[in-house]
């Protein structure tokens, strides 16, 4: 690997500073969605969530859901979905559309959105069966991982993510998404989150308990699986 990758590398992505209504941040929503596609990313979550999860998750919980298209698609790869479930989204924008939160619904499902900051959740947060975290946790450097770590072990039974993999390969592909018609902020953002991502086993050592899975899934994408303490039996 090149030198420049062997450390993480935090730098702000242009996307998580600008108006949700923006016409360039629209525009790199729906760029979003189409590397979530290809990454596969919805059929990773959902398969590491029938993989790991010790019961069918009733009390559901995603951070950084953005417009929770890609929540809905891992919804309905877990169908049938139990009776009573409920989801919390939370992001700092307020992003989902009527028409997700909608076809969320029509899946069964109840449905909470927090517009907050992740830690401010995690002060209210209550126990629950499942976090999904979606290119989320590179966002955070090593004295933010522990920190949500620790509550996220408190809170949920489980915690999966799918995050970018830091590699020569996957830099490559974030500057190649012009080749989809990404736009300026997604091009930067992309190469930016591939430098903060992961590789080997290195979110292991800030999870207080039991990890599943901490590996790479492919040329571009990690993921994460670790089990905590949650709602009770």
């Amino acid at each position: 690997m090149s030198g420049f990758l062997v450390e993480r590398c935090l730098v702000p992505e242009i996307l998580d500073t600008m108006p949700p209504d923006a016409p360039e941040a629209r525009a790199s929503r729906r760029d979003l969605r189409r590397i979530n596609s290809l990454m596969a990313h919805p059929r990773m979550l959902s398969a590491l969530v029938k993989r790991h999860a010790t019961r069918p998750p009733r009390r559901i919980v995603e951070l950084g859901c953005g417009d929770a298209r890609a929540t809905l698609a891992v919804l309905r790869r877990l169908a049938p979905i139990p009776d009573e479930t409920e989801i919390t989204l939370v992001d700092a924008q307020p992003l989902v559309s009527p028409q997700v939160l909608s076809n969320i619904r029509d899946l069964g499902v109840k449905v909470d959105i927090v517009t907050s900051d992740v830690f401010d959740w995690l002060e209210e947060a209550t126990p629950h069966d499942l976090t999904i975290a979606n290119l989320f946790l590179h966002h955070f450097d090593a004295a933010g991982l522990p920190r949500l770590f620790q509550g996220l072990a408190r809170l949920s039974r489980l915690l999966v993510a799918t995050e970018p993999r830091r590699s020569k390969f996957a830099l490559l592909a974030a500057r190649s998404v012009r080749a989809i018609g990404a736009n300026a902020v997604t091009r930067h953002d992309a190469a930016v989150s591939v430098r903060a991502g992961f590789r080997d086993a290195e979110l292991t050592p800030y999870w207080p308990g039991q990890v599943h899975l901490d590996t790479s899934r492919g040329p571009l994408t990690h993921v994460f699986a670790a089990a905590g303490r949650g709602l009770d039996d």
